[in-house]
């Protein structure tokens, strides 16, 4: 997948290499926020209401994007320098996900919570922003998978091929919040149904296995980093 250029001393990544970043980002930030929560419910909410909601998925879109920047750009590029860290982080990681798959099943098979659309889609611009702000930088669940989880996963990945993994996470992101704002009102009857939420988690679950079983069979960084 990778080629060494002797004329300039660097790595090029192949066609494949790319897509194949660009795909693991868009399936592992899929799995991470196609799930029932706070952030998602109030969205959701928004767009069954009509109010606010390019500011609210924008929001979060927004968020997405630069707190996984950070994580793949940043603390991933730090945490590769450091054998003992990418190790902390392959083994944390997995085990944050196995334990988020384990959940998620148990969701699929007891079925959703009701109150997935609550009252509050009438609130004022402001009001609605600092709910979305505090929803999403208040919960340490958002830098667990932003920040270490999703650093840890791209920074598998050499430099170049760490800017296919966010552009596919940022997909991800973006088609997500975007269905849940501006398609609740059109789905707002299939959106209720619990059943809906159950094979969502399902395969949420079966997702977050399969991403730590990667981060258990091969070791951080052994992708060229």
């Amino acid at each position: 997948m990778l080629a060494l250029d002797p004329t300039r001393d660097a790595f090029v990544l192949s066609s494949p290499a790319l897509v194949a970043a660009g795909l693991q980002g868009l399936v592992a930030m899929a799995g991470l926020i196609v799930a029932i929560g706070a952030q998602n419910a109030l969205v959701l909410r928004q767009g069954l209401a009509r109010r606010h909601v390019g500011a609210v998925v924008a929001v979060c879109i927004l968020s997405d994007w630069a707190l996984t920047a950070v994580g793949v750009m940043g603390l991933g590029r730090w945490l590769a320098t450091s054998p003992l860290w990418m190790e902390a982080m392959r083994y944390g990681g997995a085990a944050f996900l196995i334990a988020y798959g384990a959940m998620a099943a148990r969701r699929a098979w007891a079925g959703a919570s009701a109150g997935l659309v609550a009252r509050g889609g009438d609130r004022g611009l402001a009001p609605t922003l600092a709910a979305t702000l505090a929803m999403t930088y208040l919960n340490p669940h958002v830098y667990l998978d932003t920040v270490v989880l999703m650093g840890a996963l791209g920074a598998q990945h050499p430099p170049a091929a760490r800017w296919a993994f966010l552009a596919g996470a940022g997909a991800a992101s973006a088609a997500w919040f975007g269905l849940l704002g501006y398609g609740a009102r059109l789905a707002s009857g299939w959106l209720r149904r619990p059943e809906v939420w159950r094979g969502l988690d399902a395969v949420i679950a079966a997702v977050m296995f399969w991403i730590a079983a990667q981060l258990l069979l091969q070791p951080l960084g052994a992708s060229g980093v």
